[in-house]
């Protein structure tokens, strides 16, 4: 094996090692007291299987890509490294992507009435229970309004606004753009869920539409990989 291409099977690893180490970094779970109900917790647990599940699938596909290398041409290896950067840039939400799925619209929920009403806002706890619903559902990738979800994601509320990847996302009505394999089956989902009647409690209602051509943003944030080591691979036979 050429020097030039153990180079780019390392790229492969080490970008491959960027996704498992940040989908570990972003589930550290904070050392305080729990206070969440057994919905939450349950939820919890079911994104934690998910996302072994997919560390192991992750896992053996590097050992499948480097297993498939050793055994091609130089043309083929070529074509497979190609492959492989541009598959581990979409997972990671790096490539903007379009296909089927499903479009909610969050808005305020108002009631006949003499008194003055507060406007409702749109809170980090809700987004965070949403978007673990809809992955629990199907969701392959999420972007709320111009903002890509990813396992790098920081949904935080600061000076009464609610900030998504260090941007704070406009006033009601927001919209949120789901695509799934079966997007039918997502929609459903949705009809009955928990967030549904969530939300009608803090006045703001969801309401969910079908589209077969839907176009998500790329995720433009930073990501930090001064903490990922990559070790080098000394050529067998070489000085």
């Amino acid at each position: 094996m050429k020097k030039k291409h153990l180079i780019l099977v390392s790229f492969i690893c080490l970008l491959t090692g960027i996704m498992i180490a940040v989908q570990f970094q972003s589930t550290q779970i904070p050392k305080k007291r729990d206070t969440r109900d057994l919905w939450e917790v349950r939820t919890a647990i079911q994104e934690q299987q998910k996302l072994q599940q997919s560390l192991y699938k992750q896992i053996e596909q590097t050992d499948q890509t480097i297993e498939k290398y050793d055994k091609q041409t130089e043309e083929e290896k070529l074509q497979t490294i190609k492959n492989s950067i541009e598959n581990l840039t979409q997972e990671a939400g790096l490539t903007e992507v379009t296909g089927a799925g499903v479009v909610l619209t969050i808005e305020p929920i108002f009631v006949e009435s003499d008194e003055l009403q507060q406007y409702p806002s749109l809170t980090p706890d809700h987004l965070n229970r949403l978007i673990n619903e809809l992955n629990s559902f199907g969701a392959k990738e999420i972007a709320i309004e111009n903002e890509r979800i990813t396992n790098l994601s920081p949904i935080r509320y600061v000076n009464g606004k609610t900030y998504v990847n260090n941007q704070p996302l406009p006033s009601l009505p927001i919209k949120i753009l789901v695509l799934a394999e079966n997007p039918k089956k997502l929609f459903d989902y949705l009809q009955v869920s928990n967030s549904k009647d969530n939300f009608a409690i803090d006045a703001l209602d969801i309401t969910a539409t079908l589209e077969d051509d839907i176009t998500l943003p790329k995720y433009d944030g930073t990501i930090n990989v001064k903490w990922i080591k990559v070790k080098e691979i000394e050529e067998a036979g070489e000085n």
